[in-house]
């Protein structure tokens, strides 16, 4: 008889990462920072390079302190993970029982529905308004006695809308107090208008967390740095459900590296989002409807029809894409990039 697997894991679809590209190609598929690292980065990972022999600092103190101050809050409000996605395990994990539920919009981030099934619980998609936001009321209507968390994403992968605070707060008093709200804002940096204040919601309510990530402006998606702001009664329970030491040395010297280069960071960021919205621009005057992006990717919707197309029209332009069943992201990159992004861009919407 074989080994017995427990049926949930056995089950689960493999996460899907973003493609790799020929080398004449524009590798897009992944919402990777176009920028080479920062140089004060790599200044501190060759230094740490020489005490590999020894264990990193488990809880990542030295990160901590430097995301306690830039966002002035208290060190123990604030957790370090190996990426921001092991932070929404740790989470889904602490809170999840037999039988719990989940709740989410969708399409969101992909990694959702794995990590509610890794953790044996129950995923409920709440669909996503026709403009591609968040159905918050939706979400609400949906909570249960069974509910144990939701996921808010905003700005949202793979759409890039954004959730307002006058529809968040909304939505939080809606939400019982024993119920695990984590705003997921691992493209927050790249925001250029009024959005959910998530540092100000967590710090006013007991069941919201703040999940970020060093992968997306920073620059250091090859090292796995997120991190995760709230209650420190919940960050201890996230942290006892993975092993100690789940943070490098080298991504901890990075973190830090980084955050001390935030004015070159943030002009990055900023530069990154002038593109999006470049890209929104152009698009809007060939009267092609994407939504507003307020992240690194642009998306646009497909049908079931164009399903076979799309990765033709990508090749033609030498663009690698992730494409969904619904639609298609676009992870902006160079200034090279941009024309060719913007053709197939047109192409697809234009094949519907």
């Amino acid at each position: 008889m074989p080994v017995r697997i427990r049926e949930s894991i056995e089950q689960l679809p493999a996460y899907r990462p973003g493609k790799p590209a020929p080398a004449d190609a524009h590798k897009l598929s992944s919402n990777e920072n176009p920028f080479p690292p920062l140089p004060a980065v790599i200044e501190a990972i060759t230094e740490a390079a020489e005490s590999m022999n020894l264990y990193p600092v488990p809880d990542a103190r030295s990160v901590r302190d430097a995301l306690a101050e830039q966002h002035q809050i208290d060190a123990n409000r604030i957790l370090v993970t190996h990426g921001s996605v092991m932070g929404l395990q740790q989470l889904i994990s602490a809170v999840t029982e037999p039988g719990s539920e989940i709740v989410y919009a969708w399409r969101s981030f992909e990694a959702y529905p794995l990590l509610v099934q890794m953790a044996g619980g129950t995923s409920v998609q709440v669909p996503l308004r026709d403009d591609c936001s968040h159905d918050l009321d939706a979400m609400a209507d949906a909570v249960t006695e069974r509910t144990r968390a939701v996921i808010v994403c905003s700005p949202n992968n793979p759409t890039g809308n954004i959730v307002t605070q006058a529809e968040f707060d909304a939505f939080v008093d809606r939400i019982p107090d024993d119920v695990l709200i984590m705003l997921d804002e691992a493209y927050i940096e790249f925001v250029r208008e009024e959005t959910v204040d998530g540092l100000a919601a967590q710090a006013d309510r007991d069941n919201v967390v703040v999940l970020r990530t060093f992968s997306k402006a920073y620059g250091l998606a090859g090292l796995r740095v997120g991190y995760t702001i709230g209650d420190p009664r919940i960050l201890a329970a996230a942290s006892n459900a993975v092993a100690p030491f789940a943070v490098d040395s080298l991504a901890q010297r990075a973190a830090v590296a980084a955050l001390d280069s935030a004015g070159e960071v943030f002009a990055r960021a900023e530069a990154i989002a002038d593109r999006a919205l470049e890209i929104h621009s152009a698009l809007s005057e060939r009267g092609v409807w994407v939504p507003k992006p307020h992240g690194n990717f642009i998306w646009v919707a497909t049908n079931e029809r164009q399903t076979e197309l799309v990765p033709e029209i990508l090749e033609r332009h030498r663009i690698v894409a992730r494409q969904f069943p619904d639609g298609v992201r676009i992870s902006i990159g160079t200034e090279q990039a941009t024309e060719p992004v913007i053709a197939a861009a047109a192409e697809i919407a234009g094949s519907a």
